[in-house]
């Protein structure tokens, strides 16, 4: 039996940490966050958006996270370069709805459904990803270089370049049996 295309790009998706300069452009990265959007999304509220960084707007974000963290000196300079490990930062952002029928829980699950679908897409579509999140998500320094709103919260950044090398790593097998219960 031939496996399911969807399940074949699940099985196949690695998170890639070393990528290259090279990045989705902006029409193909538009293309993958319609297709992304397909998510289960309880009253159509669209509880996210996305933030599309590159360039020299990286080097903002890491300087944030430096200050977030108390950085100074040589330690702010290094934290401050993370996010010029990949071309593309893809920001995913929960973007809270007044909703009597869904609660805020639900549209974070909304939004971090549509990043993972995201990732799956960009890496079907042969670019790496590497979903990156951390405490300095919700740090009032990086909401503020994110342009957040007081409704909406950070998830994390998917890195993304061209991977930088082939790996053809086979992931650990999980006991799914093991994550299984019945009522």
């Amino acid at each position: 039996m031939t496996e399911a295309p969807v399940r074949a790009a699940a099985s196949r998706r690695r998170s890639v940490s070393k990528v290259t300069d090279s990045a989705p452009s902006h029409g193909e990265l538009v293309e993958l966050v319609g297709a992304a959007s397909s998510v289960a999304d309880h009253s159509g509220l669209r509880p996210w958006r996305i933030i599309e960084i590159r360039g020299d707007a990286r080097l903002d974000v890491g300087r944030a996270i430096a200050r977030a963290g108390g950085a100074e000196g040589e330690a702010f300079d290094k934290l401050a370069q993370k996010p010029l490990r990949a071309p593309l930062l893809v920001a995913v952002v929960v973007s809270r709805r007044e909703s009597r029928k869904v609660p805020a829980w639900e549209q974070e699950a909304t939004a971090a459904g549509v990043a993972h679908l995201l990732s799956l897409l960009l890496h079907e579509a042969g670019w790496g990803v590497m979903w990156r999140t951390g405490v300095w998500t919700r740090s009032p320094e990086v909401a503020e270089a994110h342009r957040l709103a007081p409704e909406e919260d950070l998830l994390g950044w998917l890195y993304v370049g061209e991977p930088a090398g082939d790996d053809d790593r086979e992931r650990k097998p999980v006991d799914a049996e093991a994550l299984i219960s019945s009522l």
